[in-house]
């Protein structure tokens, strides 16, 4: 396995493939996708033990989304159990994938933990327990600094785990080293992720202004609440296909990804 230091303009290309390979099956990518985020929030219904074990396996979700997108490339459609591909590599690889979402739910819970320290834990109960968020608690400055602070620290969490189920599943890599391969692979090609952030944040906003003007134009408000989830479901599908080929960027290796 080798590391690769990308252009910038390596984001724009990935995002632009993860897009192109949604559009080649995207009612099989759209429905990986709505199954996924089922299963986690099936898992969440059970209090405290659910949500720590839907946090667990998303590691395991999302390289199952990227084997879906290579399923696609290679002209193939990709059947629901993909999901699960994370868990049939063996014993070894079913260790590393459960240690590695063993260790992302203790780091999340953690990031969450923080939070509560500013505002008493209304944003960490609103995030994993769901609900309404009404103006007068987004208004509140303890609850702003709360988000704020839970979403600089997930972020460099997220570059942590980016490629590190991928590296683990596919180059056989041990837990730590893939989670430290994954932080220097982000970290080297800051421009490209930036650029691939960017476009992304560009695209998901875009998308929600374009649907509130359309609503706004014809006179009808339920349009956009109609428009907006299946738009939004589309846009995950396609963000978590691009994910695949930042990861098949990165690294290249002389043996074929199983």
């Amino acid at each position: 396995m080798k590391l690769n230091v990308v252009p910038a303009k390596s984001g724009s290309l990935w995002v632009r493939q993860g897009i192109r390979a949604f559009w080649k099956q995207p009612l099989a990518l759209t429905g990986l996708f709505f199954m996924f985020m089922a299963g986690m929030s099936v898992l969440s219904i059970v209090p405290v033990l659910g949500e720590f074990l839907a946090l667990m396996l998303l590691p395991a979700a999302t390289l199952g989304l990227m084997a879906a997108t290579r399923e696609v490339e290679l002209d193939k459609f990709p059947m629901p159990f993909i999901l699960a591909v994370g868990f049939r590599n063996g014993a070894d690889g079913k260790r590393h994938m459960l240690v590695l979402g063993l260790i992302y739910a203790l780091c999340f819970v953690g990031v969450m933990g923080l939070s509560t320290l500013i505002d008493g834990g209304e944003f960490a109960k609103l995030y994993l327990g769901g609900g309404s968020l009404d103006m007068d608690t987004l208004m509140k400055p303890e609850f702003q600094n709360a988000m704020w602070l839970a979403l600089m620290l997930y972020l460099p969490l997220s570059l942590v785990f980016w490629h590190a189920p991928a590296l683990t599943h596919w180059h056989g890599i041990p837990v730590v080293k893939s989670l430290f391969f994954s932080t220097v692979a982000c970290l080297s090609n800051w421009r490209a992720f930036l650029v691939f952030g960017l476009m992304w944040s560009f695209i998901f906003l875009g998308t929600t202004l374009g649907i509130t003007l359309v609503a706004s134009f014809i006179g009808d408000p339920d349009f956009s609440a109609m428009a907006l989830l299946p738009a939004m479901l589309m846009l995950a599908a396609m963000f978590f296909c691009s994910t695949y080929y930042s990861f098949k960027d990165c690294f290249t290796s002389d043996t074929l990804y199983a």
